[in-house]
């Protein structure tokens, strides 16, 4: 039997039933990572020597069958702009090509604490900036669909990562679709839940009121086992707030009991995105989704939410505004790149900085500092925010009378590694995804039925703390197309 095929809520029941052990399951993982790596390069640091002693203490605590975690030795990858306790964490770039920390983040805290195994930390978009993980400092990694193929980013390494069979569940951040889209590109579930749900602190911020921790898994149970592992606030960050609403339990093995979750329900599907130039495959399984829902005794509204046209531009504006800030700590003076040559304090900072960061990094912190300038932030920055009010106002009032919003997660299949992409056309890809970030909102992908060896996603949003509502319903969605 190969153990890594198995999914989370299998494994534990096989210790449970002691079918195999938790470090019998961890030396496959291994093994396999270290056959994979070169392949489909997605774990920039690897443990193996701690994940055999968080493995063999799991085992312990079966032994003596003491009370455990809901994560009982799970292998878990974590995206590498998360805090481990002294392991590397470099969010794939230069500038922290030799950090350690030496504190763990909440999320490591929680995963710990509900006896996970963390095997180590996956590769992503350069500070999370990025569609691809091409803007990585350690290479770009490959699509375990296809290698030819970008596995989407900012969390491509953790999406990879479980599609590789490389760990049993993973970790990434969502600032505007980085979990989403690299779950649709690699046929998987991907969750980013309501703002506020799971405490970033230790993790390295790209822009604070967008980012949120988030679950990837093979379906949608093992994904909101990991949700429901990280759930909870934290007096270490003043953004949690927790969420009632992800601690639910639900028998997953009853599929008409999934499946009546959809009957009665509302779901809007903006106007706007049916008339949309789409690729001709994402076209054809969102229409096959609304049908799905149809069936399934759903309320399809076709409704008008005239700001979603507004919604990239104002994300960008945005979101490059709240990244030059926060990348100004950075400065090769306490810690991170250094240059070895330079004659004053100006020069240091200067030369760290060109040398540390890659060029869409860059060129993010030049947008962001040029609109946060006081002759132009009137003019974008703080229109931007009432653009952003305004969505949230038009979202809002769909939510009054409908329980979810129905789209593709992208509107492309993957591209080819070696296609180049404009920065605009990299940028244009999250226009299904941004959205629930601009609100706060819980949202999710779900894989269709592969064709061609390619899934293509489909993304449920909910309104804020209605994940719970949001998960029964991809439940449902998932066990139908079985």
């Amino acid at each position: 039997m190969d153990l890594t095929k198995l999914k989370a809520r299998e494994l534990i029941s096989g210790y449970e039933n002691r079918d195999f052990t938790v470090e019998e399951v961890t030396k496959s993982y291994i093994e396999k990572i270290k056959d994979h790596n070169n392949k489909y390069n997605t774990y920039i640091t690897f443990s193996e020597e701690k994940a055999l002693n968080a493995a063999k203490k799991v085992d312990k605590h079966y032994q003596d069958r003491e009370e455990m975690g809901i994560l009982s030795g799970v292998p878990i990858s974590i995206k590498d702009n998360i805090a481990v306790k002294d392991m590397r964490m470099t969010c794939a770039s230069k500038m922290l090509e030799d950090f350690i920390p030496h504190y763990e983040s909440t999320v490591e805290k929680k995963i710990r604490k509900n006896c996970g195994v963390i095997l180590g930390k996956v590769n992503m978009d350069e500070f999370a900036m990025g569609a691809s993980t091409k803007t990585s400092y350690f290479g770009p990694s490959k699509n375990p669909l296809n290698p030819d193929l970008v596995p989407g980013g900012s969390s491509g390494g953790s999406a990879a990562s479980l599609a590789a069979e490389e760990c049993a569940l993973s970790v990434g951040t969502d600032t505007g679709g980085s979990i989403r889209q690299p779950a649709s590109f690699c046929g998987l579930v991907g969750i980013k839940p309501t703002y506020g749900s799971i405490s970033r602190f230790g993790v390295a911020s790209m822009a604070n009121t967008f980012d949120q921790v988030g679950a990837f898994g093979k379906d949608v149970a093992d994904a909101h086992l990991l949700l429901k592992a990280m759930e909870g606030r934290s007096k270490k960050d003043a953004t949690s707030v927790g969420n009632k609403s992800l601690r639910f339990d639900l028998d997953y093995d009853n599929d008409d009991e999934a499946i009546s979750y959809l009957n009665g329900l509302n779901i809007a599907v903006p106007k706007m995105y049916l008339d949309l130039d789409l690729d001709p495959r994402v076209k054809e399984e969102y229409e096959k989704a609304i049908e799905i829902f149809e069936k399934s005794g759903a309320n399809i509204n076709v409704v008008e939410i005239d700001a979603l046209k507004y919604v990239v531009q104002t994300y960008n504006i945005l979101v490059n505004g709240e990244i030059a800030p926060n990348m100004a700590r950075f400065d090769g003076l306490r810690y991170g790149h250094r240059t070895d040559n330079y004659s004053s304090y100006k020069e240091m900072f200067k030369k760290s900085r060109a040398e540390g960061f890659g060029t869409e990094v860059k060129r993010r912190i030049m947008i962001g500092t040029h609109i946060l300038s006081l002759e132009y932030a009137k003019d974008y920055y703080y229109k931007a925010l009432e653009v952003r009010n305004m969505i949230k106002t038009q979202m809002d009032k769909v939510y009054e009378s409908n329980d979810l919003m129905l789209c593709p997660t992208s509107p492309i299949l993957p591209p080819r590694i070696d296609k180049e992409v404009s920065p605009v056309e990299m940028y244009k890809q999250d226009l299904f995804t941004i959205p629930a970030n601009m609100i706060g909102a819980p949202s999710m992908s779900v894989p269709m039925p592969k064709k061609d060896g390619l899934s293509v996603g489909i993304e449920l949003t909910a309104n804020r703390f209605k994940d719970d509502l949001m998960i029964k319903a991809a439940l449902g969605f998932e066990r139908s197309m079985r």
